[in-house]
């Protein structure tokens, strides 16, 4: 069980590996070398340096160890892993960054070692920001997620390990969720609490960042301040004037568990703390504020803080402007930063919300894209892509249930869960509310009722037609309107046809519902190849005043287009494909009866359809296919107090109807009164009052809003003129310094002219010497060659003399070889002659026998010496084989006696083992049995003794001794083959003690007859 629980523990342990294999579309630079540096969860791992050229080859694997479950909150979190290249001149050591690559760990494989699973090939990645935007520089790149199987021994015993002393280059921040801090260092030595914090509070001269073609006053256009404080990603106060920044001082907080000596030691080896501009996606600028500032201080964090503040400047990126010489200081860009450090105390106060991983920030900081926390008390700070927030599309934009828009209709949407955005959303929501409400045309207030003064009107009607006229005088909607309700559920996604899962957003927009802001689901969801996913927050509700016949005009005319979107979190979201929702089939579906809240009886009809989302850009192509629900509600014509007639029914004032009263003639008698003192013409005189009286309430309020509009068009115009005035300090800069460059290089070119010249006459110069030097050259040429030519005619004539003498010489030499020739054919025939007459004598015969008989001789002496040695050879051979017999045959006795004497031995100590354990009752019951054996032993010996050794009756004793002596050996044997005893029972001692007897009993020649078998 417990090896069980140790193979499980050991297959949580994970391993992402990020293999960097090599580079492509780098430039080729000297003295310069190349890294990767990757983050991942505060831990930074960098490659080895190589050679800064096209291809530069990394071939390099980093590794991060974590459990399963922290990897699943990770995912939840959306952390990513992020690589950074850098460029380092091996002169100076000066790096300068390249680009960066955010890697999604969702999308990670887990490979295991068991299984046939072929890994993900590697892809490439490219540069983001890059330096070289020219060039489009990328890395080979792939991730796994594998098992970290170690060797650890089976079973051992834990004892207390000495205090030791932690290791400065392997410290580690590890989160602990459930106290809300981070550990650094041993939990046991290390366990005082300190607050680290970063607080962004100003900046200025933010203008000279920006290019030459951004207009600063474009509306839509955020700035933000980015920066990453111990592996959580923070965002400020989105702004949108650079000329006079308006943002909240920020501060973000972290609680470290640990020492302060470990504490500053890790702080000495943290990298500069980058604080980038970003707009958008784009970083505009970074300033670089120093964290082992803090560990260098001499103060004691028990007694006050340690603090690195002040006005850091803001560098740009070198790609996103060109090469200009440095500018003058009170025109560099700055913002102010202060980075605190401090031990908290037994009761401390939070200084902002804190999430679960262990950060606080104060009101205005604002995580940006990021996910919710797992602490559902506090929205949480989540790590979000680097340097790309969401923009301003993509937030979910809807006016309150209660409003109405001013066409009439009113949209609902659903409530979206706490967590799924953060209070900054919530606050740009309403911002883009009010905003809305400042363009639409205001009307002004009316009065609830006419003075309370005025008694009853001759014709009330006509004073509620006055009244509204005044009210509302640009939206009239018909009395024979219906008030409608439009519901629609986007319930879900399937059959995905794309060749990468998808990060699923859908999105629609109709403007006849009285609002034109899309509609948006959220957050987003994955979807896969075939697979079927459900979308959340999908369903939203609008209600709206319209004529059935428009209403059906509409329906039959507009289809309602459902937008599919992907959401990449490293680039820009991506359409994939529209689906266009036919309104018309939902005015044919079946109608069905219901009651509302006051017992009015309504209409309602619903329809649910599976259609297909076609490819963006007019193609028929098949993406996916969408089911939706949608229902229309007929809650019959529009009551007078239901109509948003004007901005009074938003405010909560509507207009109020009075009953038509019919006033009868006052008097007994009938008599006609004066026409000024009767109720009519007082009513009509009050009627008019009135009317005047809210003309002139009229009056005063767009006087008011002129005024304001004037003063609003005044700030706006002052607020342009400082920031042409600010553009144009900026171009004469810009301009003044590349004048001075245009000077220098004039003056570069002149210089490089009057250079050219000198260059040219000197040129000429060297030409006219050339010129010389070849004339006279050819000269020599002429003159050797003719005297050559001499020369070779003269020793033509002396070879061919040569020649004429040597054929003569040769003529003369093939007539001596002739005569040679015939003078060895006559001696060689003399010789033959002769050597025939010396074959004939006999004493040539005799010579050749001798010389026969010497050859044999000496071939039958060479036998003789070599069967001489064989004999010696074989005779030796025969004398080591029979020492090899002797020994074996004295080794064979010698182990046969030992064995004999070790089983003498064995059954001895078997025999007295077996009589000293028997009980007292077993001896007891058998000594009848052992007298009758003693008895007939006894017998035997008897008869032994009066029996002569060859007599048949003492072999007939031998024999029967031996048989029984067999038959003894043959039971206990058999007794032990069945399994059922062993040597410590009863009747397998009884046995080995009658083997024993027996044994003793037999003569000496039955023993050794017995025992030689053995041998």
């Amino acid at each position: 069980m417990l090896a069980n629980l140790a193979m499980a523990s050991k297959s949580d342990h994970l391993l992402i590996v990020v293999s960097i294999l090599e580079g492509r579309h780098f430039p080729k630079i000297q003295r310069h070398t190349v890294i990767v540096q990757a983050k991942f969860d505060g831990e930074q791992l960098s490659t080895d340096p190589v050679d800064h050229k096209e291809q530069p080859q990394f071939c390099t694997e980093l590794a991060w160890e974590l459990d399963r479950r922290t990897l699943h909150q990770h995912r939840l979190q959306r952390t990513p892993i992020k690589l950074q290249c850098f460029s380092v001149d091996t002169t100076t050591n000066q790096r300068e960054c390249v680009g960066y690559i955010i890697l999604d760990l969702r999308s990670i494989q887990e490979i295991k070692q068991t299984s046939n699973v072929i890994s993900q090939p590697p892809r490439w990645f490219p540069l983001l920001s890059s330096k070289y935007t020219k060039l489009k520089p990328a890395i080979l790149l792939s991730m796994v997620l594998e098992n970290d199987e170690k060797q650890s021994p089976e079973s051992f015993k834990a004892r207390k390990a000495p205090p030791r002393q932690v290791p400065v280059g392997k410290l580690q921040l590890v989160l602990n969720e459930e106290e809300g801090f981070h550990q650094l260092g041993p939990a046991d030595s290390c366990s005082e609490l300190f607050v680290l914090s970063v607080t962004v509070a100003c900046a200025s001269k933010l203008e000279q960042l920006i290019g030459r073609t951004t207009e600063l006053s474009r509306e839509g256009v955020d700035f933000f301040f980015y920066y990453t404080l111990l592996g959580n990603d923070i965002t400020s106060e989105p702004f949108q004037n650079v000329m006079s920044p308006s943002f909240e001082p920020e501060r973000a907080s972290v609680r470290i568990r640990s020492s302060e000596k470990i504490l500053r030691a890790y702080l000495s080896q943290q990298p500069s703390l980058e604080i980038h501009l970003c707009c958008g996606s784009h970083s505009l600028g970074s300033a670089e504020v120093s964290l082992s500032s803090l560990a260098l201080t001499s103060v004691s964090l028990s007694t006050q803080p340690a603090t690195v503040e002040g006005a850091f400047v803001l560098q740009s990126p070198a790609q996103a402007r060109p090469r200009l010489p440095s500018v003058p200081t009170d025109l560099q860009p700055t913002v102010g930063v202060s980075v605190t450090l401090r031990k908290e105390t037994a009761n401390p106060q939070a200084a902002g919300r804190e999430s679960g991983d262990g950060l606080r920030t104060g009101k205005d900081a604002v995580p940006r894209d990021g996910p919710p926390s797992p602490a559902p008390a506090a929205p949480s700070t989540a790590p979000a892509p680097a340097l790309a927030p969401p923009t301003d599309e993509q937030r979910l934009r809807s006016p309150s249930p209660g409003q109405s828009t001013p066409g009439g209709g009113r949209r609902s949407v659903s409530p979206i869960k706490g967590g799924a955005h953060t209070e900054s959303d919530a606050e740009s929501l309403q911002e883009e509310e009010e905003e809305e409400e400042e363009k639409r045309p205001t009307l002004p207030e009316p009065k609830r009722s006419p003075p309370a003064a005025a008694p009853a009107k001759k014709n009330p009607e006509a004073e509620l037609v006055s009244s509204v006229s005044v009210s509302a005088p640009k939206v009239s909607i018909p009395a024979s309107a219906h008030h409608y309700c439009f519901s629609m559920d986007l319930r879900s996604i399937r059959d995905l046809n794309t060749g990468f899962p998808v990060n699923c957003t859908l999105r629609y927009a109709y403007q006849f519902f009285g609002s034109a802001a899309p509609i948006m689901t959220s957050p987003p969801v994955e979807v896969k190849r075939g697979t079927e996913v459900f979308l959340p927050q999908s369903y939203c509700a609008f209600d709206f005043a319209a004529l059935p016949h428009q209403l059906q005009d509409t329906f039959l005319r507009v289809p309602l287009v459902v937008e599919m979107w992907h959401r990449d979190s490293s680039a820009r979201d991506v359409l994939l494909g529209t689906a266009s929702v036919q309104l018309s089939h939902l005015l044919t579906a079946e109608k069905s009866r219901f009651l509302g809240p006051s017992g009015q009886q309504h209409w309602r009809q619903s329809y649910t359809e599976r259609l297909p989302v076609l490819k963006a850009h007019g193609s028929s192509e098949k993406v996916a296919e969408l089911s939706y629900f949608t229902t229309l509600e007929d809650l019959g014509l529009v009551r007078t107090q239901d109509i948003a007639i004007s901005e009074s029914s938003q405010s909560g004032h509507p207009v109020q109807p009075r009953a038509a009263a019919v006033v009868p003639p006052s008097g007994p008698s009938g008599a006609v009164a004066e026409p000024r003192e009767t109720l009519e013409y007082r009513a009509a005189m009050e009627l008019e009052m009135w009317k005047e009286m809210q003309e002139d309430l009229f009056d005063d309020q767009m006087k008011k809003k002129e005024l304001n509009h004037m003063q609003a068009l005044a700030e706006e115009w002052r607020k342009r003129d400082r920031e042409r005035e600010a553009l144009v300090k900026k171009k004469e800069l810009e301009y003044n310094l590349l004048e001075e460059q245009l000077q220098k290089t004039l003056a570069e070119l002149e210089k490089r002219e009057k250079n050219l010249a000198h260059a040219e006459l000197e040129t000429q110069r060297l030409q006219r010497e050339l010129r010389a030097e070849h004339e006279f050259s050819v000269r020599e040429l002429q003159d050797s060659g003719r005297r050559l030519r001499e020369d070779c005619t003269h020793q033509v004539e002396l070879e061919r003399a040569k020649v004429r003498q040597l054929e003569e010489e040769n003529t003369r030499l093939q007539q001596q070889l002739l005569d040679a020739d015939s003078k060895y054919k006559l001696l060689e025939k003399e010789f033959q002659l002769f050597r025939e007459q010396q074959h004939t004598r006999p004493e040539v015969r005799l010579q050749s026998e001798i010389n026969l008989l010497r050859l044999e001789k000496v071939e039958l002496e060479r036998k003789l010496e070599t069967s001489t040695k064989s004999k010696l050879h074989y005779k030796q051979q025969w004398g080591r084989a029979l020492k090899e017999l002797a020994r074996f045959k004295q080794r064979e006795q010698e182990n046969a006696m030992s064995r004999l004497k070790k089983q003498q031995q064995e059954l001895e100590h078997m025999r007295l083992r077996y009589l000293a354990a028997e009980e007292k009752e077993a001896v007891k019951t058998e000594k009848s049995e052992l007298e009758d054996i003693r008895n007939q032993l006894n017998k035997l010996k008897q008869q032994e003794v009066k029996q002569p050794w060859g007599d048949p009756v003492g072999g007939s004793a031998g024999e029967s001794v031996d048989d029984h002596l067999s038959r003894l050996l043959e039971e206990r044997d058999t007794l032990l083959r069945t399994g059922v005893y062993t040597h410590e029972d009863r009747i397998i001692s009884e046995l080995n003690r009658q083997i024993q007897e027996a044994m003793a009993q037999r003569p000496p020649s039955t023993t050794d007859r017995t025992h030689r078998p053995a041998h």
